[in-house]
């Protein structure tokens, strides 16, 4: 017996009443989900603003290459090829085996990303000084601070038009707490690879396949990233290096200061080497070192970059000869001077430029170097430039450079 009109009614309206509040909670589910994913994808905590963006929190996390917190980046690091330009904080570990917080970018191409996401090249840059201000991240935030690190933008851009991922770390006390332990390589290479962790947290498009370059100091941490490489970040991939001019010899160097009479911009690089050997080990005493007309200087480092640094008034009107106090004890220092050569072992083939005019790296050192390189059993290829100096084998060499790279690890 069929039911009455008036009870179809009811069951009918009391269906699509039931079907309408499921559909409501699937669509709030969704929805629920959806944000949930999407916090997932972009749960990277957002930076401070300005230069309290460098001031890690009071816990930083034990796993280095972990990232803290990013933002926007804005002014001269932002990169004119990239899609987006991110400044990063991100945990490493000191020479010592303290936690750390290291600052830098993160630069991504334009387009849609390749199969196994963008590879990546990490960049190492040259020497700006060892005072907050002269951390290349913090170019435009600081009125004072002004590295110089433009000059190798041409290449940075380059190699994003053609695929990669660029980082540029600004090592271990640059711009965050701390000193900047300079030509230690241990902190350098460490914060040139940490970075390239930290980078995939903060886009999952950005590969674990990766390439290491740098130019001067940087060059110098680039060979020293190379060969901690596959230890430090062993689910990294690292795929061939390039150097630029790499410092090396440095210990070597200490004994040519006696002949160097004439004022040199040498004399504030070598004030720095010394202040960064002194960050690893307490018996370096530097006043008892450096010579008072040098000393007198000194405190300066701190605040000033290289560019200043190295003018007439200041350090550079001061002959190397100059530097040490007659009769100083380097029994301690020497052997953190003879660590500081890059002669590393690494699987990853190496690239390494170098301008046949370059007065701040020696031809003769660098050639000294790939030698040193080759003994320890590492894939090298050396090119020399005629006429170039230390700062155009950048330019001169980005061909060669970019050329490697595509052999080593494709962009596009």
């Amino acid at each position: 017996m069929p039911a009455p009109a008036t009870s179809v009614g009811v069951r009918k309206t009391f269906a699509l009443a039931v079907i309408g509040l499921a559909s409501l909670f699937l669509l709030v589910a969704f929805s629920q989900g959806a944000e949930a994913k999407a916090k997932h994808h972009s749960g990277v905590a957002k930076g401070p603003k300005g230069l309290r963006f460098y001031k890690p929190p009071k816990q930083i996390p034990g796993r280095h290459g972990a990232l803290i917190w990013a933002r926007n980046a804005t002014g001269l690091v932002k990169l004119q090829d990239a899609r987006s330009t991110k400044l990063v904080l991100y945990s490493s570990r000191t020479p010592q085996g303290a936690k750390d917080a290291i600052s830098g970018s993160v630069s991504v191409p334009k387009g849609k990303p390749p199969k196994g996401g963008w590879p990546v090249i990490t960049w190492a840059h040259g020497t700006t000084g060892v005072a907050d201000i002269c951390a290349p991240s913090r170019d435009g935030l600081d009125p004072s601070a002004n590295t110089g690190e433009t000059y190798i933008n041409g290449d940075l851009n380059a190699w994003l038009r053609a695929g990669y991922a660029v980082v540029r770390t600004d090592y271990e006390g640059l711009g965050t707490p701390g000193k900047h332990p300079y030509l230690i390589g241990t902190s350098e290479g460490r914060s040139v690879v940490d970075i390239v962790a930290a980078a995939r947290q903060l886009d999952p498009n950005i590969s674990k396949r990766y390439l290491i370059s740098g130019h001067s100091q940087g060059g110098h941490a680039a060979l020293f990233a190379a060969g901690l490489a596959s230890s430090w970040q062993p689910k990294l991939k690292l795929r061939g290096t390039v150097a630029f001019a790499p410092a090396s010899h440095i210990l070597d160097q200490a004994s040519f200061l006696p002949s160097l009479t004439q004022p040199s911009g040498l004399t504030a690089l070598a004030t720095l080497i010394l202040d960064g050997a002194s960050t690893q080990s307490s018996a370096i005493n530097v006043s008892a070192i450096l010579s008072d007309e040098v000393l007198q200087f000194f405190p300066l480092l701190q605040s000033q970059c290289l560019s200043r640094l190295g003018q007439s008034d200041e350090l550079g009107g001061i002959p190397p000869s100059h530097l040490e106090r007659s009769g100083a004890d380097l029994s301690v220092l020497n052997p953190v001077l003879a660590a500081m050569n890059p002669a590393v072992k690494t699987a990853a083939p190496i690239l390494i430029p170098q301008g046949e005019s370059d007065t701040t790296v020696f031809p003769f050192l660098t050639a000294q170097l790939k030698d040193e390189l080759i003994g320890l059993g590492d894939q090298v290829t050396y090119k020399t430039y005629p006429g170039i100096d230390h700062v155009g084998v950048v330019t001169a060499g980005e061909p060669d450079a970019l050329a490697f790279f595509q052999q080593m690890l494709p962009g596009r």
